[in-house]
């Protein structure tokens, strides 16, 4: 998967301004005056900018706004855009210029005069992410979009320097790219091939087939998969960037590629929704390519489980009794509450062989979530307080809105099954938390863990920010983040 928006950083040259094409944009901080970059375009405009800067629209503009000069005399360009930002802006606010400012691009790019401005990575940051657009299944393709040229003083040093930002947007690329296509086309198998790709990056990649999950008594994901045509698969992706003797991070993914809730069947309104259900395996393969190309200093290996849950002669029935790889009795109440089945062996599985120094899952898991926070910010659930703590940190500083609810045993008593060890589910009340205390069972004492519902951040109804609309990526920055800080060594 390739980044929709080319994002070059070149030199300073203000000489063959006349003939540039497309837009030309101009970073302009209110509190100082005109740039040198600036005033060259102004005289260009023969006094536009400045009256633009000097103007009420200009004044009664927000940091990160855009004031457009359209069909600039003087110039070739289409327009010169004037970005309301601060000389040293927050990452949030260069980013939501940059989103804003691909709002705007056409086919002929943009170039940014942003010298020395300490943004301009940030805000290249933006641009690219919000540049994207789902249009493989189109005859016509995606809307073409110039690149966006960045003119800087030191073009080397913020290429090296916007590298590993450039590996995120690749990694939230391809991230929404595996939400955004049909269950037709994102199989069990074509997943698990698109993974198997990822070895031309560095990754070690493995699968596990339905024969050497039944080897290992994986009875809760494959009863999930037994109604459908399409195996059930396990993607195992290493990347081994620190010391040898150095525990691993270990992401869990659900990777349900179509969910009809099986027998327990859905609405049909809205089920076509239900190609996202893999968003939490898309998530971790995403930050698993965004690490490999940054070449990370540290170990992580992502597992995501990848099932279809269908209803058929074969599909689990609602009260059959499974058997996890933990060897613990799950009686099924309710064969739409599958994510959890899914999980919950990947979770022992990754412990069992790669015991690592600790462990996130996520997982599209449920409408109580999307009940509870809506579609702006997703749920993190936590055995251990400074390791959720440093998530909530590194969501925060990627402004990708996370917020902590609560585990306990009063919530664990809700799973408690006449007929087995546990149920599925624990009835309607607390939803997401009985969600979250049934995954928690399959933890092992002294291993750090967050469970991470993104079932509301997934996608979106609209675009906002960094997300266009559908796919947004939600957790490839943060994890991304999260591994730089806190497992990364050097």
């Amino acid at each position: 998967m390739t980044t929709p928006l080319t994002i070059r950083f070149t030199a300073m040259n203000l000489d063959d301004l006349p003939a540039r094409q497309g837009r030309i944009v101009l970073l302009q901080d209110d509190q100082t005056g005109p740039s040198a970059a600036a005033r060259r375009v102004n005289r260009l405009c023969k006094g536009a900018v400045v009256r633009a800067i000097e103007s009420d629209a200009f004044t009664k503009a927000k940091p990160g706004e855009i004031i457009t000069i359209s069909w600039p005399a003087g110039l070739v360009a289409d327009a010169v855009d004037i970005i309301k930002l601060p000389r040293r802006a927050d990452q949030a606010l260069a980013r939501k210029a940059g989103a804003a400012l691909a709002v705007k691009l056409g086919e002929a790019g943009a170039t940014v005069l942003a010298a020395g401005h300490s943004a301009a990575m940030q805000l290249a940051m933006g641009a690219g992410l919000r540049c994207y657009e789902f249009a493989h299944r189109k005859t016509k393709g995606a809307k073409t979009i110039g690149a966006l040229d960045l003119m800087v003083n030191d073009p080397d040093k913020a290429e090296t320097g916007f590298a590993p930002m450039r590996a995120v947007i690749e990694g939230v690329t391809m991230t929404r790219d595996l939400v955004s296509e049909p269950a037709n086309v994102l199989t069990t198998t074509e997943f698990a091939s698109r993974i198997e790709s990822l070895r031309d990056l560095g990754l070690q990649v493995e699968i596990l087939d339905e024969d050497e999950m039944r080897s290992l008594g994986m009875g809760a994901l494959l009863c999930v998969g037994q109604g459908s045509a399409s195996p059930s698969k396990i993607a195992i992706m290493q990347w081994k960037g620190g010391a040898a003797d150095q525990a691993p991070l270990a992401l869990i993914g659900k990777g349900v590629v179509f969910d009809t809730g099986g027998i327990s069947l859905k609405p049909a309104a809205g089920m076509e929704d239900m190609t996202m259900d893999m968003g939490g395996a898309a998530v971790v393969t995403g930050v698993m390519s965004a690490l490999a190309q940054r070449k990370a200093a540290a170990n992580v290996v992502g597992l995501v489980g990848l099932v279809e849950n269908m209803p058929s002669g074969t599909a689990t029935r609602p009260g059959d009794i499974v058997t996890s790889m933990k060897g613990d009795t799950i009686e099924v109440i309710n064969t739409d509450a599958e994510g959890r089945l899914v999980l919950c062996d990947v979770m022992w599985y990754a412990q069992d062989r790669f015991k690592p120094a600790a462990m996130i899952d996520l997982a599209t898991l449920t409408g109580a979530m999307i009940i509870a926070l809506g579609n702006e910010t997703a749920g993190i659930f936590s055995n251990n307080d400074t390791f959720a703590g440093q998530f909530l940190r590194a969501a925060d500083t990627e402004g990708e809105a996370a917020w902590r609810l609560p585990l306990g045993d009063d919530y664990d008593a809700m799973l408690k099954s006449q007929k087995a060890d546990m149920k599925n589910v624990g009835g309607r009340a607390a939803g997401s938390i009985t969600a979250a205390q049934f995954l928690g069972r399959f933890v092992n004492d002294g291993t750090p863990w967050i469970h991470i519902d993104i079932a509301g951040v997934a996608q979106r109804t609209a675009a906002a920010g960094v997300y266009p609309k559908g796919a947004t990526g939600w957790g490839v920055m943060a994890l991304d983040r999260l591994v730089a800080q806190m497992f990364e060594q050097g």
